[in-house]
């Protein structure tokens, strides 16, 4: 359940903070899994279940809520089915991917260098011995 931390070697950490919906039935799942949960490092857990949830607080480089609801239903715990809270976390899924995707990518400048786009230019641009008018043209009075 773990993510390999970025290679900075001292990153600020990505707080985040999710609450997990279970379905009603099999009841009683979800002090279960909040025990379960607790025994992670580095994961907050607080089990509220008459609502049937658990708020889990991580650090996103080390946790992401798609493994941890992953390791959940590998141990047979149900979640939440319902349109909107698929919705949720497919939301929740690509956010998060993306933004551990963009902490990983180089930063890129947009010109090596400001003489750059001239110096392109000026290979295009026809001049001195790339002339295509014909001699005879050129010295035409």
């Amino acid at each position: 359940m773990k993510r390999p931390l970025a290679n900075a070697p001292q990153a600020a950490p990505i707080p985040k903070q999710r609450s997990i919906q279970f379905a009603k039935f099999p009841p009683g799942q979800v002090p279960e899994a909040a025990d379960v949960l607790a025994r992670v490092d580095n994961l907050e857990v607080h089990a509220d279940d008459p609502a049937r949830t658990i708020a889990v607080a991580y650090d996103l480089r080390q946790h992401c809520l798609q493994k941890i609801e992953g390791e959940l239903e590998d141990r047979g715990y149900h979640l939440d089915n319902t349109l909107l809270s698929k919705m949720r976390r497919a939301l929740i899924y690509y956010v998060e991917e993306t933004q551990l995707h963009n902490l990983d990518a180089p930063a890129r400048l947009l010109k090596r260098s400001q003489s750059e786009a001239y110096t392109h230019a000026w290979e295009r641009h026809p001049h001195g011995d790339h002339d295509d008018t014909p001699p005879e043209w050129r010295d035409y009075k």
